[in-house]
């Protein structure tokens, strides 16, 4: 919802507001923030609020240290596991220079020059994720230990589920933040657990998914757990995804998903270090339902995009390689990069990869590009594209290449 500043100062008034996080993510897509006090809500808006840059990898050195925060009135939200009393607040900010100008490795920016590049060409976007994690038990110390919270298998029920109580906190914790779920269930792996979210327009959907794993990080603590989202957290179990489905239309009601896809396969080699970006991720790929090939189908959970079998304003591709460690807005705007360069170029969409890739012949795969093999080769992919490179600041690019 769109508040004017007067609008968020009464707000927070009423509602008993002491504190107001300022929130973004860093290169990686680790959330951050600074706390401030109602009283410091005025310079925030007309100023920025300054923090030192130099302590963020990829953000800057000591010479040029000082970035200022500025709250995006649209995502205020109150943090519901906080007290009643003395409540607390967050608003995602942007980042900008000292003269006020958007500091260009801000990967919240850069997904909205992605949207406004796509609103140019007539296209407008949705995403939505399905985001996995395991819950694991603490020690006496509480730290946490690589015992699953329970053994249960996919979409099975309470007792044998445990986390039914923990997703349900999770998902009434969202729904006061006016995020809102779509379903929830057990996953394959023992102590594994999936939320996924209803699609919505870009920023908003890289929000949520921001949002998601604090939300997530919060209630398991509660209760006394801990939640990883690691792609391998264990050795010979499933490891954890984030299917990113999109959607597109364009202004003249041309079809341009079939582009789009098209797009996407043609530099997905390229975008897997921006989307897997620790060596373990590397392990999750070719099995328990994560893609190796490139390739697509409908249905198929066994190729790199798949096209659900849904109709109407739910019809959508969804991407199956990402894992939940990749930064979301950064992930988005490649995304939408490749699938406008796609449509751009009319691209044809290759046949349609109607095989089980976990159970077909070497023969038959090895007529298949793959994904890179390890982060290695994902970022020597990277480094030497010319389409990354043309819409990436290279500082991005050195972060996660170098």
């Amino acid at each position: 919802m769109n508040y004017s500043k007067d609008e968020i100062k009464q707000y927070v008034a009423e509602e008993d507001i002491k504190f107001i996080r300022l929130a973004f993510c860093d290169l990686s897509g680790r959330q951050k923030n600074i706390s401030i006090h109602p009283d410091e809500l005025d310079r925030a808006f007309t100023y920025g609020i300054a923090f030192d840059a130099s302590a963020i990898p990829g953000f800057g050195d000591e010479v040029h240290s000082d970035l200022f925060l500025r709250p995006d009135t649209a995502t205020l939200s109150l943090l519901p596991w906080r007290p009643d009393r003395g409540r607390v607040a967050r608003m995602f900010c942007g980042i900008t220079r000292p003269d006020g100008t958007p500091f260009e490795t801000d990967t919240r920016q850069l997904l909205r020059k992605a949207v406004a590049d796509a609103d140019k060409m007539g296209v407008t976007f949705a995403f939505g994720t399905e985001m996995e994690f395991y819950l694991f038990q603490r020690d006496e110390a509480g730290e946490p230990t690589r015992i699953p919270y329970d053994r249960a298998g996919y979409m099975d029920i309470a007792p044998e589920d445990k986390g039914e109580n923990v997703r349900r906190e999770i998902c009434l914790t969202l729904e006061q933040m006016g995020i809102r779920p779509e379903c929830s269930h057990h996953e394959q792996g023992p102590g594994q657990n999936e939320i996924d979210f209803r699609y919505s327009q870009p920023l908003t959907a890289a929000d949520n998914a921001a949002t998601f794993r604090t939300v997530v990080d919060s209630v398991a603590v509660r209760n006394g757990l801990a939640a990883d989202f690691s792609p391998k957290p264990l050795s010979g179990q499933p490891g954890n995804g984030m299917h990113i489905n999109i959607s597109a239309k364009s202004a003249d009601g041309a079809d341009v998903m079939p582009s789009l896809i098209a797009g996407i396969l043609a530099h997905i080699a390229e975008l897997t270090v921006f989307l897997n970006t620790v060596d373990a991720s590397y392990l999750r790929f070719g099995g328990s339902k994560a893609p190796r090939y490139i390739s697509w189908s409908s249905e198929n959970r066994s190729q790199l995009i798949r096209i659900p079998a849904a109709q109407g304003e739910y019809r959508r591709a969804e991407l199956r390689s990402p894992d939940p460690l990749c930064n979301p807005y950064l992930a988005f705007a490649l995304l939408i990069y490749a699938g406008l360069d796609g449509i751009r170029r009319q691209m044809e969409l290759p046949k349609a990869a109607d095989i089980n890739f976990f159970s077909a012949s070497e023969a038959v795969k090895s007529a298949f590009k793959t994904l890179p093999a390890t982060l290695a080769q994902a970022k020597a992919a990277a480094e030497s594209s010319r389409f990354i490179a043309d819409i990436l600041p290279p500082s991005v690019i050195d972060y996660y290449t170098r």
